[in-house]
């Protein structure tokens, strides 16, 4: 055990490194910057999807997902009612509704009973959080989904490495939510990310994130009402930095929760 509680987040002189090489390139901005889209093939990778999208922040990844998924005024999005307020607020600013189901008390993710007893005609979409690293049932609700004719999406802004029956979560539904925020797993200070299997979300996400250019054209055409959602290429060197330390970080943070859950088996909780 540390004497103080650890600083976070950690970084050495590989990102240094990383950020030098970016400033040194001068290729600091922009969708292609070799940077980023080493990320992305990265993360795609590591995710095993088949792609991945750097954005702004974890709720514009959501944002971006729920347009791209055609989600708007009049449908309704299942949501946890535990969560952090991003998850709702990007279905608000899509223009929908959220619409809260419970938890499962003992995982604190989607209770596929709620979930079902919340759909009603109005429901275009399920976003299911895998909370604190937890995954979700994905399975029941994955089949739910898929009966019901509804989007699935997963927010893993917890979960980066996380494992779905050795399957890595973000994409095992439509889309997969990631966020780079300074407290999570894998940070860049603020960042976020989508991955899918789907070529045609991929290219519409990446139209809505570059203000609604598309791969190809003008730099002034502007096909569809997007916005500017690009990573930086110093935040996206910074991610790769970080994904190299992340199986290590991972592992650390298991033996230390299996530590506490051995120091503490003995204690005894309030019951009733």
């Amino acid at each position: 055990m540390t004497d103080s509680w650890p600083t976070w987040p950690q970084w050495t002189e590989a990102d240094l490194d990383a950020v030098r090489a970016v400033l040194d390139s001068g290729r600091w901005n922009g969708v292609d910057a070799p940077a980023v889209t080493a990320f992305e093939q990265r993360w795609a990778a590591s995710t095993g999807a088949r792609h991945a999208l750097c954005v702004a922040n974890g709720t514009d990844a959501l944002l971006l997902g729920l347009r791209a998924l055609g989600i708007g005024p009049g449908d309704e999005v299942i949501v946890p009612a535990y969560t952090f307020l991003a998850t709702a607020t990007a279905v608000a600013l899509a223009g929908a509704t959220p619409v809260f189901a419970d938890i499962d008390p003992d995982t604190y993710c989607l209770d596929p009973a709620a979930v079902d007893a919340a759909v009603t005609p109005r429901t275009a979409a399920v976003i299911v959080v895998h909370l604190g690293g937890h995954p979700a049932d994905l399975d029941a609700i994955g089949a739910l989904c898929r009966r019901r004719v509804l989007a699935l999406v997963e927010d893993a802004a917890h979960a980066h490495g996380a494992r779905h029956r050795d399957r890595p979560v973000g994409a095992l539904a439509d889309l997969g939510s990631w966020s780079f925020q300074g407290s999570k797993n894998l940070t860049a200070g603020e960042g976020g990310a989508l991955t899918t299997n789907d070529d045609a979300l991929a290219e519409r996400i990446r139209s809505l994130r570059n203000q609604g250019r598309v791969t190809g054209g003008a730099w002034y055409e502007h096909h569809v009402l997007g916005w500017n959602s690009r990573m930086t290429a110093m935040q996206a060197a910074l991610l790769g930095v970080g994904l190299d330390r992340l199986p290590d970080q991972v592992r650390a943070r298991e033996a230390a929760a299996g530590y506490l859950d051995e120091q503490l088996s003995g204690m005894v909780t309030p019951q009733g």
